[in-house]
Order: C-alpha cells, then sequence, then structure tokens
C-alpha cells in the first residue's frame, strides 16, 4: 500500500528503491533513520551504502581503549567494532545486514580519492547505483562541512552524469548550519522515534564522548533538499573572498564529469568582477555540468572541520 509522507516527498509504496549514502557509521540512524523505516514500512526496499569503516576516530577509540598511540592495527580493530555497531542500529531500524554494502574508503579521506588524479571513486560509486536502482536517494549535503560530507555529495553528483534517468536526490545535513534549503521534513510515530533512538544507542563507540551531540542531532527533524543538477550560465562566480593573509596557505579544487584539478591560490585561473567576488576563467573542456570547487587551508589542524568547503559552479554545460 503506497503511503504519502510528509508534503514534498514521492509517495512510498513497495516499488520504492532507496539507496541511502552514508560516509561513515551512524550517520545512516542520525540522518535517515526514519526515513528508512517508513519506507520500509510501505513494503519498499533499502539499502545502505557505507563508504568509509569510520576508523579514522582517534579520540573517542583513546578514550574506551585507555591509549594514546594509535596505529594501524588500533584502527582496524576499531573499524571492526564500528562494524558491528552498525549491523546493530540497522537491526534496530529493520534493516537486513545484506543491505548493508561496504565500499571501505579511507576515513578522512574521501576527499583525496575525489582529487586524485586516476581514482576509480566516481566509477565504483556509479556502478553501486546502477546495481541497486535506487528511485530514492538520500545523501550528504555539499553544506555539510565535514569533508568526507560534503565530497560524498560532489561524488554522487558525478556518479549520476550523463544518466537519462536519475532518482530523486535528497541531502541532508549532519554537520553545519540549515542554509535553509532543506523544507521537506520527515515526522514520525512514537515507534519509528524508539527505533532510532535505540539504533542511535548501538553506536556505543560514538556515544562514549559525544553522546549529548548524537543526541542532540538525532532529535533534530529529519529535514531534507530535493537536489536539482546545477543551473547553466555564463560564469563560474565564487561564494568567497578570503582575506589577503590567508591566501598563500589555500588551494583551489575544481571537480566536473571530465576530472579533476587543483591549483594555489594565487596559480587558480581566476579573475575579479566590478563587485569584487572571484570568477573562474577555465577552458571550455573543464566547464561540464555538475561542476564543483573547492577552498581548503593547507595548514596542519586539529581541527576537521572545511571553513570553506564546497560550492556547486554555475557556469557549466550539461554533460553529454
Amino acid at each position: 500500500m503506497a503511503v504519502t509522507p510528509q508534503r514534498g516527498l514521492p509517495a512510498f509504496s513497495a516499488q520504492t528503491r532507496l539507496l541511502v549514502v552514508a560516509p561513515h557509521p551512524d550517520d545512516e540512524t542520525i540522518a535517515t533513520g526514519l526515513l528508512i523505516q517508513q519506507v520500509q514500512a510501505a513494503g519498499g526496499e533499502v539499502r545502505i551504502l557505507l563508504l568509509t569503516a569510520g576508523d579514522n576516530n582517534p579520540w573517542p577509540q583513546r578514550w574506551l581503549e585507555r591509549r594514546l598511540w594509535i596505529g594501524a592495527a588500533d584502527r582496524q580493530r576499531w573499524g571492526r567494532r564500528r562494524h558491528a555497531e552498525i549491523l546493530q542500529a540497522l537491526a534496530c531500524l529493520g534493516v537486513p545486514p545484506q543491505s548493508l554494502q561496504l565500499l571501505g574508503w579511507p576515513d578522512l579521506g574521501v576527499t583525496g580519492m575525489l582529487l586524485r588524479s586516476g581514482s576509480d571513486a566516481v566509477p565504483t560509486l556509479a556502478a553501486a547505483i546502477e546495481q541497486f536502482q535506487p528511485s530514492l536517494l538520500a545523501m550528504p549535503s555539499l553544506d555539510d562541512r565535514h569533508p568526507d560530507h560534503g565530497s560524498a555529495h560532489v561524488l554522487v553528483r558525478l556518479a549520476l552524469a550523463g544518466r537519462a534517468t536519475r532518482p530523486t536526490l535528497l541531502a541532508y545535513l549532519v554537520h553545519g548550519h540549515d542554509p535553509g534549503t532543506s523544507p521537506l521534513e520527515i515526522h514520525a510515530t512514537d515507534g519509528q522515534l524508539a527505533n532510532k533512538r535505540a539504533a542511535l544507542a548501538a553506536h556505543r563507540s560514538q556515544m562514549a564522548l559525544s553522546g549529548k551531540r548524537m543526541h542532540r542531532l538525532a532529535a533534530r527533524p529529519e529535514r531534507y533538499a530535493v537536489v536539482s543538477e546545477t543551473a547553466e550560465g555564463s560564469t563560474a562566480s565564487l561564494p568567497w573572498q578570503p582575506w589577503a593573509w590567508v591566501r598563500p596557505w589555500l588551494r583551489l579544487s575544481v571537480v566536473s564529469p571530465t576530472g579533476a584539478q587543483t591549483w594555489r591560490w594565487r596559480d587558480a585561473p581566476l579573475q575579479r568582477d566590478r563587485s569584487g567576488s572571484f570568477q573562474l576563467s577555465l577552458p571550455v573542456a573543464a566547464t561540464a555540468c555538475p561542476g564543483f570547487a573547492r577552498l581548503a587551508f593547507t595548514l596542519p589542524s586539529l581541527w576537521i572541520f572545511d571553513h570553506w568547503g564546497w560550492c556547486a559552479l554555475s557556469g557549466c554545460r550539461p554533460s553529454p
């Protein structure tokens, strides 16, 4: 029986095939725990595409294992622990273990895979999408400040480029402030909320140091933005105007279906318009849609979140 959820979302039915792209274990619960349950309640099928094992998570591991040094074997053990946790969380949401697909990418390394020359990240993701044939795909928002999340959004968009048909794309935000572009909201029953809380509790390693934050994130309504393709335009204006003193330590990257390029700020193909905004001046061959730019600070820091992050470019041509 078809179930019509909240305004703006498609009707869920036995024909609904939901693919959740989760960069780390726990994202599937925090961002889509209610959506998963409602698709399944309508008879639809759910698959979780987990990009990383969440193994590069040193502070909770140091706390729980009472160790300072974290080596490669320690990270692998932590990844196995988080894998067991996500299986327990999915069981709380009614998702069978065979619905979890692991890609095994490096935690905190999704951006590197996206920007690395010769990377197979896009075709790997495209193959996973093609194999499941989702009608609905939930992925991180481009505005998410965790680098793995923002880059996961870009990878999904590139993996779908050029397809004659594509699923409805819903973007969820975990880290950062909603810019007001997420008008779709899931309303849940008391039972569904209880299941989501139980799934969250299954991620014990993450609750150790961040329990309050995790509960706060999971208690928010699940909000989504419907993603459409980047509009065509005549310019590729950037939303950033970084201070002059930080520019020597900045790197600008651009990715599109034609590949990825990275420059130091001073070497980037930038022009300034009359309003003072920076515009990319790229050759036609490098401007296929969807196109994205990322500005990053290159000095080492304990702060993992992006300050500038990604933006979608308007001055591009639809990919063939």
